[in-house]
């Protein structure tokens, strides 16, 4: 059993994105072709936003939206301590300091109050400049952007959605990707939306920050590649993997309802007793990136996830380790305990299989072997 069934979507796309990639071989235009701008346009009409900017990786995205939006040294960047290192790593990066953030203890998400709290200590201090809240769409669920945005208007500060695992995720029908000043998202294989290798892509709504967006993604450049303007990098989406993108969009609809059909068989058929299945608060839904279990504590998840591994049930542990205890981040003085809710729910959660390809039976079993490692702790 795959814990992500890439192997199950190409053979059912695989003559589509066969056809794709041949068709590029044949141009030529492998760097910024043809379908580079074709996935641009489909992107930004699937998330109804103006403009899409794709570039190489996903945190080449958030460093890109650092940059255009101008944060560097002497600004705070507020942002969960609960998720990947890249978020984080962007914004130290750029020069900038990241501001941890607790999580919500439901849906795992920066939490709106905590977030507030630290805004409030960073501005009595003195020392930083509020700048930014980049939140993060963790394992498929949009954050709380209701209240997100209503706190950095507040504050007068900008807001960067890193939707790497949110694409597909909305708000009362507003798409994930759309929420920010500028938002980001990678095409990591493993990804909702991902393709064959490294790729990602901003959303915005403005024009300003877009043409700097393309400026920078290409060293730079003005009126042609010769022609340098400012300092940038080289962050281009290759034009086979935006091929390999443009069908796996075409389907991504009826995949993101077959995770939500998944998601839902978990919720209702797996045992609670010893297991947490995962919140979506009323108005939101989630793209699943991962399915993701909470455990009564780091001994039964460490039990839970043997047992699975003895009945071949793949399972992943999404982050051990929170970014404030990270040795990168050392400099920034924090300790263990400074973020309760993110240090417990490292410990305890665990992430099962999920996908757009699981049939009925196969999310059946899993269930079954979970449930059976679940009372295996009674």
């Amino acid at each position: 059993m795959q814990f992500i069934d890439l192997k199950s979507q190409y053979k059912h796309l695989k003559s589509r994105i066969d056809e794709r990639i041949h068709t590029v071989l044949d141009h030529g235009k492998y760097i910024m072709g043809p379908e580079v701008l074709e996935l641009e346009q489909k992107l930004a009409e699937y998330v109804g936003v103006k403009h899409v900017i794709t570039c190489a990786n996903g945190t080449d995205a958030l460093q890109l939206a650092l940059m255009a939006l101008n944060i560097g040294p002497g600004d705070a960047v507020f942002c969960p301590t609960f998720t990947f290192f890249a978020t984080a790593e962007a914004i130290s990066f750029v020069g900038a300091t990241p501001v941890f953030v607790d999580s919500d203890e439901e849906t795992f998400n920066i939490c709106p109050k905590d977030l507030r709290k630290r805004i409030i200590k960073i501005k009595d201090e003195g020392k930083l400049k509020l700048k930014a809240i980049m939140p993060v769409d963790l394992f498929g669920l949009p954050a709380d952007y209701p209240k997100l945005n209503k706190i950095a208007k507040e504050y007068n500060m900008l807001v960067i959605e890193d939707a790497a695992q949110g694409f597909g995720g909305e708000i009362d029908g507003q798409k994930a990707g759309s929420f920010g000043d500028i938002a980001t998202t990678s095409f990591f294989p493993a990804k909702p939306l991902g393709c064959y290798g490294d790729g990602g892509a901003l959303f915005t709504n403005d024009d300003d920050i877009a043409e700097l967006l393309r400026s920078y993604r290409v060293h730079g450049k003005g009126s042609d590649k010769y022609d340098n303007v400012r300092i940038g990098m080289n962050s281009r989406l290759d034009t086979i993997q935006a091929a390999i993108l443009l069908e796996k969009l075409t389907d991504f609809p009826q995949e993101l309802s077959n995770r939500n059909d998944v998601a839902r068989h978990y919720n209702s058929s797996l045992l609670n007793n010893f297991l947490l299945t995962p919140k979506t608060p009323t108005g939101f839904i989630s793209s699943w990136a991962q399915y993701s279990l909470r455990a009564e504590n780091s001994t039964t998840r460490q039990e839970i996830m043997q047992n699975l591994k003895n009945e071949e049930i793949p399972s992943v542990i999404y982050y051990a380790k929170c970014l404030h205890l990270q040795t990168a981040f050392k400099y920034l003085t924090y300790i263990e305990g400074d973020f309760p809710i993110a240090e417990k729910i490292s410990t305890r959660v665990f992430s099962i299989p999920m996908s757009g390809y699981i049939s009925k039976d196969t999310a059946s079993l899993v269930i079954k072997k979970v449930n059976k490692s679940n009372n295996s702790q009674s």
